[in-house]
């Protein structure tokens, strides 16, 4: 498999982590750490890093603030709505700048006008030059994604990827 130029089944432990630092992933379960507030949950990438205090401080104001997630930074993620959840996922994903962030179902728990808040989100990571994948069952969002970016949308068939036809 190639992930960012590279084939990742001939590197060893050590070159798949540096691998895995430069790709964000928005799970679809958001998964947090219930006694941690957002803001925490978020910043845990920077602290694997070692980044220092000040710019993770300045990287997370930013970040919370972009998602719609600054009033929300000391709350505990159960006291969060489905959208937001998704919101802090999305912001712990990038929060370490990385190259590629795969998104898993970013919209499946969410209604339709919060689901197209968080493609907005992801269109704007796209245009400032982030791949951007997301793998979806929902076909209106495709199309949504389709009338706003150059999309090569792809089918997964019988565990067999295809390009989708025009009809979508």
């Amino acid at each position: 498999m190639k992930v960012l130029k590279q084939a990742t089944d001939a590197l060893d432990r050590d070159g798949v982590a540096n691998i895995r630092r430069r790709i964000g992933i928005v799970h679809q379960n958001c998964d947090f750490i219930d006694h941690l507030s957002v803001a925490q949950n978020v910043a845990l990438p920077l602290a694997v890093q070692r980044r220092s205090a000040l710019t993770a401080d300045s990287d997370l104001a930013d970040l919370l603030a972009w998602t719609g997630l600054a009033d929300r930074a000391t709350a505990l993620p159960q006291e969060l709505s489905g959208g937001e959840r998704q919101r802090a996922a999305l912001a712990r994903a990038v929060i370490t700048s990385p190259e590629m962030i795969l998104a898993d179902e970013p919209t499946g728990n969410v209604d339709w006008e919060m689901s197209l808040r968080i493609l907005q989100l992801l269109v704007e990571l796209n245009r400032m030059g982030k791949t951007v994948l997301i793998a979806t069952h929902d076909l209106a969002l495709i199309r949504q994604a389709k009338s706003q970016v150059q999309a090569r949308v792809l089918r997964l068939n019988a565990g067999a990827l295809a390009m989708a036809g025009s009809d979508l």
